[in-house]
């Protein structure tokens, strides 16, 4: 075991071994802290003391320049964290992010990463900063996380002399588990932005997450309650066309309930589901021939949402440069997004639903099942889903996934599928591997053969040194899965890519990467469709976390079908049938977002198809303070081609303004020439805690429908919402 009671103790350590298995026994109270952000309370002096952390950035067990005491207890109803984080300058502790649910990749925070089941695959992310700001993810693979996953829990933060305390309360009515088990999977992380510094508490290769933890025992008596949340919310909502003039109000109440069927299975239940203070998209301009890829953002969908993740799919091209954002995503058999929403992209009313999820033993559930409402040609319709993988060998699993129903028509549609997802921490030298492999196959009516989709992918990554992936997914031409995502079929999509890390000891930089990441897609009927590789041939990054990259782009595009690249009304460019060989340049900067003033710029510049692009990408971030931040980005493409010539440009603007910790007006506004729009998405927002909110949202759109610069009202909806959670 390795918990000490002195920093020295815990250095000498940390320098005999670059990997341990490590431990502590959380201590049980009769009497809570008080959450005030000082560790002035007894119980904190029955903890145990856990210093033993090192930096897993930029040196890899090295010992960090700051020190970090812990301290964790328990009492029948919560878990509890204190952490002191010393730092010899107070003063430049960065804390710009003040609004609840916002990352925080710009301050100086505490991670806390919890397993309540220790099965290594799966768990529980929580960060805050000095400004005792709750930010929580899910895992959603072993190394991938969502943000928008959310529970109920308490932070209280202040700056004590030359440090910064945290105290954090978890409720274990907010998390699932099993009370027979007795230790937990347990990590500590620590930021300090302005030397761009990770520690850890137990880390591999410069990483932590759930197959990288260590283990909290000790773990007894701990009270889940009824296991009962009652969530009523209430809105009116007030919404306006005026081309044509349409007006309509309604006031909609809705339920979520949530039960706890065993200490680690889930029910929930939703009624008339609601999702007006959902925050909008940003927008993406397509310069490509398929359908964009746009994340979920709906409470009730994320909740959970790791217990429906099949094939690993999303991550066998993460990071790849090569690969489009939706070309990563694609054949997906379940995606979220699809429910609740027309082929058209507009709201259909969630008329009830229920999931059940949760762990039980070494298997994993998720069956979800909701009855959406009737649209335009499409009458009201069920669909379900379900999802169970059982854990086996070390961090690996085995699963299958089933979905049945199509949200955007009446036609019948169902799919199955088997993966199996293969993680190994323990190859010599530190090294990891991890592999996927899975199958599926959809039933739509109207549709016979060639309906399968299958992939596998290799990864060795390294945070230092040498990294290797390759990736190979097949979407058959008639795999329709009716509430998943595919935006290209009859493929054979082959990813690869190979880099080297290298961290500096001293000079101006702190780390370089360079390599090779490659796509290459071909019909399977033969012929190639589409070909990048992108040379990365120098990442570098200072300590101060500003960064320079340059890179190379050698593209092969095989045209089929003439398709629309730029649209609007009397101006029209297609690229026509033919095959298209061009490279292009790029240059990026960008300057740690930890100071006041930060910012991006990319160039970029070579052929097109046809002709010549010449693209920039910029933004710029003013932290004046916690309580007011504004930014500025603009995307802006100058196209040349012998079919015509255009320009797209994309444009936003982002403030947010705290009133106080827990009342935050943020404003959004986005133009784009392309559909000549601009939209304004402007909330006030109130969490006065965990688990209550209040909205007040207004959408207002503008359009320059004759192109003459004159902007004219489109559209307008406001909402007032709010939400508590009532628990027992």
């Amino acid at each position: 075991m390795l918990f000490t009671t002195g920093a020295a103790l815990a250095q000498e350590e940390i320098e005999q071994s670059l990997v341990e298995a490590k431990s502590f026994r959380a201590v049980r109270v009769d009497s809570p802290p008080v959450l005030d952000g000082v560790l002035d309370d007894e119980v904190w002096q029955q903890a145990n003391l856990v210093v033993d952390f090192h930096q897993n950035r930029p040196g890899d067990h090295a010992v960090p320049s700051e020190p970090t005491e812990l301290y964790v207890v328990y009492t029948s109803d919560a878990l509890y964290v204190g952490a002191r984080m010393y730092d010899s300058e107070p003063n430049l502790i960065s804390a710009p992010t003040i609004r609840h649910g916002q990352g925080l990749p710009f301050d100086d925070r505490l991670v806390i990463i919890l397993d309540p089941f220790n099965q290594g695959r799966a768990g529980y992310r929580f960060e805050t900063n000095l400004n005792g700001v709750r930010h929580d993810a899910l895992y959603t693979t072993p190394t991938q996380f969502s943000l928008n996953w959310n529970t109920i829990w308490e932070t209280a933060t202040s700056v004590d002399g030359n440090s910064w305390v945290a105290e954090v309360e978890i409720p274990f009515k907010s998390l699932p588990f099993d009370p027979n088990i007795d230790t937990w999977g347990f990590n500590f992380g620590r930021g300090i932005r302005r030397k761009n510094e990770e520690m850890a508490w137990v880390s591999l290769d410069r990483q932590y997450n759930p197959t990288i933890m260590g283990e909290m025992s000790g773990m007894e008596g701990m009270d889940q309650g009824v296991g009962l949340d009652i969530v009523p919310s209430f809105a009116a909502i007030r919404q306006r066309g005026y081309n044509p003039t349409t007006r309509d109000e309604n006031f909609e109440p809705s339920l979520d309930a949530f039960y706890r069927l065993t200490p680690s299975l889930n029910a929930a239940l939703t009624v008339n589901t609601d999702f007006s203070a959902v925050e909008v998209d940003n927008r993406q301009v397509n310069l490509t021939r398929f359908n964009l890829f746009f994340p979920e953002r709906r409470d009730f969908f994320n909740n959970d949402s790791d217990l429906f993740q099949f094939g690993n799919i999303s991550n066998i091209a993460a990071g790849n440069n090569a690969a489009g954002g939706a070309s990563r995503e694609n054949a997906r058999p379940y995606f979220s997004r699809r429910l609740g929403l027309s082929a058209s992209g507009t709201p259909v009313d969630l008329e009830y639903g229920g999931r059940i999820s949760g762990r039980v033993g070494r298997f994993n559930i998720g069956t979800l099942a909701i009855r959406q409402g009737d649209q335009p040609g499409v009458a009201a319709t069920d669909l379900l889903v379900s999802r169970i993988s059982a854990n086996i060998l070390e961090d690996s699993r085995v699963g299958f996934i089933l979905t049945d129903g199509d949200p955007a028509s009446d036609l019948d549609n169902s799919v199955a599928g088997v993966d199996f997802q293969y993680i190994n921490n323990q190859l010599p030298n530190n090294r990891r591997m991890s592999g996927t492999v899975f199958y599926q196959q959809s039933d739509t009516e109207g549709l016979d053969g060639d309906d399968s989709s299958y992939g596998i992918s290799v990864a060795l990554p390294a945070s230092q040194g040498f990294r290797t992936r390759f990736g190979y997914k097949v979407v058959e031409e008639n795999f329709n899965p009716a509430m998943g995502f595919v935006n290209n079929a009859n493929i054979e999509d082959l990813t690869a890519d190979f880099g080297y890390t290298h961290f500096f000891n001293s000079g101006p930089f702190q780390s370089y990467f360079g390599g090779v990441d490659m796509q290459r897609i071909e019909l399977i009927d033969g012929g190639l469709q589409t070909e990048v590789i992108a040379y990365r041939l120098a990442e570098l990054e200072t300590a101060g976390r500003d960064s320079i990259s340059l890179a190379y782009y050698a593209n092969q595009e095989v045209v089929l079908d003439a398709f629309p690249i730029f649209r609007q009304p009397g101006n029209e460019v297609f690229i026509q049938p033919g095959s298209y060989e061009f490279d292009e340049q790029e240059v990026s900067f960008e300057t740690g977002g930890q100071r006041e003033f930060s910012g991006s710029f990319t160039y970029r510049t070579g052929d097109f198809f046809n002709g010549e692009r010449v693209a920039m990408r910029g933004e710029f971030t003013w932290n004046q303070s916690r309580w007011f931040i504004a930014s500025l980005s603009y995307d802006w493409n100058d196209i040349e081609l012998p079919q015509g010539d255009f320009i797209t440009r994309l444009s936003s603007v982002n403030t947010q303004v705290a009133f106080s910790p827990t009342l935050y007006w943020i404003t959004l506004a986005q133009y784009d020439n392309i559909s000549e729009e601009i939209g304004i998405n402007t909330r006030l927002q109130w969490i006065p805690r965990a688990g209550q909110e209040g909205f007040i949202v207004l959408n207002y759109g503008l359009e320059d429908r004759d192109q003459d610069n004159t902007f004219r009202t489109a559209s307008s909806d406001l909402s007032i919402k709010f939400r508590y959670t009532f628990r027992f």
